[in-house]
């Protein structure tokens, strides 16, 4: 029998919406995310502020994103959670653009940081829409929305506050994601929930004791705290300095977004098969680390374009590669929970990177800060290297005498 016409509109128009709701969501998230630490340094804001500011959004994600997804899993209801996500978008969006109060803006962030904690909620629904052979094809569907997002969002944030001014993106931002959240309103969710067994203390407690998780997610730390320093964090306001306009921020981010976006294409497709997992993280760490400490070196805006590139590209392969690691030698029942435990520590390295570099910058000056994160990914290659030691150098043997 052939399928129900009907009812595959029906799918295909919830899978448009879904979609849409979830473009919405990260646009409005990343359209101030370029120009935020120069915004609230040109209000008054000092370095070890806007490294407060910064890292608050990942400092609610930690406190929020477990406890938000076994409430939900508990309740059997995502859609409620999106609907409360899109609203707090709003109101942190809007937050920032109707006060120049350094209060406002920290409470601002921070409400972004709880918002972002709802995205649990959103991938667990859009995976309800498809069958279990399709799983893969969704999530691979959602993270190119994601990831088209946060480009174009962060994209237009320099061109936007030329134009417009500093609140204009905050603006935009706010009513884009209103707009989201009267969408969210007519997201499909069947009438007796989606059930999901939610995370048990016994579950929890034995996946806090794998090594390997811990191992995986303290990497993700530090690779987190790189990114959300340097790109999504201090970048914009040191280009400031060097000479870059506001309008320039837009050439940065292309710089750094598309081979960042490129690097998850090439990471598990050509890189591993390679190099295997252990040695491809190790370069990866190494290489941004290099790029990272060159920064403040350089003098000119066409090398620093080219720099970011190639932190972005070095950065790109780690994420995709972590995020495999930290659920492979789980068994499959605890697989929910450990994601959860891994989500919810890896944004640790989003509140303490940018915290610990804005007080740095505060008394050292903004390359302080670029030193602090270069030394980051120093730290996560030993790390690796002494976990290790044995099967890195005769991968590396191994390839040098071409076996």
């Amino acid at each position: 029998m052939g399928s129900d016409p009907l009812n595959t509109f029906h799918a295909a128009r919830d899978k448009s919406i879904f979609l849409a709701v979830s473009f919405i969501f990260w646009f409005s998230h990343f359209i101030y995310v370029p120009i935020l630490s120069p915004y609230i340094e040109s209000i008054g804001g000092k370095y070890t502020f806007i490294g407060l500011c910064l890292s608050s959004y990942g400092l609610m994600q930690f406190l929020f994103r477990l406890p938000l997804g076994i409430f939900s899993d508990l309740l059997k209801l995502r859609k409620p959670f999106i609907i409360f996500g899109m609203i707090i978008s709003a109101f942190s969006c809007l937050g920032f653009a109707l006060t120049d109060s350094l209060g406002w803006v920290l409470l601002s962030r921070s409400l972004a940081g709880l918002a972002a904690s709802t995205w649990v909620a959103f991938t667990v629904l859009y995976t309800s829409y498809f069958t279990n052979q399709e799983i893969h094809r969704a999530m691979g569907s959602i993270s190119f929305v994601v990831v088209f997002a946060q480009l174009l969002g962060m994209s237009v944030s320099g061109y936007i506050v030329d134009v417009w001014g500093w609140h204009a993106p905050f603006w935009i931002g706010g009513m884009i994601s209103s707009i989201g959240a009267v969408l969210s309103l007519f997201i499909f969710e069947p009438k007796d929930g989606i059930h999901r067994e939610p995370i048990k203390l016994k579950d929890l407690t034995s996946v806090m004791r794998e090594h390997s998780l811990l191992k995986i997610s303290l990497l993700s730390i530090l690779a987190h705290s790189m990114i959300f320093t340097t790109m999504f964090g201090f970048i914009p306001t040191y280009a400031l300095t060097m000479g870059f306009e506001s309008s320039d921020i837009s050439f940065i981010v292309f710089s750094f977004m598309i081979p960042h976006a490129v690097a998850t294409l090439f990471c598990g497709k050509l890189i591993v098969p390679i190099f295997g997992k252990w040695l491809s993280l190790t370069m990866a760490f190494c290489l941004s680390s290099i790029f990272t400490l060159f920064t403040p070196f350089i003098e000119t805006k066409g090398w620093f374009c080219i720099i970011q590139g190639l932190n972005g590209f070095s950065l790109g392969l780690l994420f995709p590669l972590l995020l495999g690691m930290a659920i492979e030698s789980i068994p499959h029942q605890k697989r929910a929970t450990a994601m959860g435990v891994y989500q919810a520590l890896y944004a640790i390295g989003m509140f303490a990177g940018p915290f610990f570099a804005g007080i740095l910058n505060s008394y050292m000056g903004v390359q302080a800060g670029f030193y602090f994160t270069g030394i980051l990914g120093v730290v996560a290659a030993f790390l690796i290297f002494v976990w290790h030691r044995k099967e890195l150098p005769y991968k590396i043997f191994r390839m040098s005498s071409g076996s």
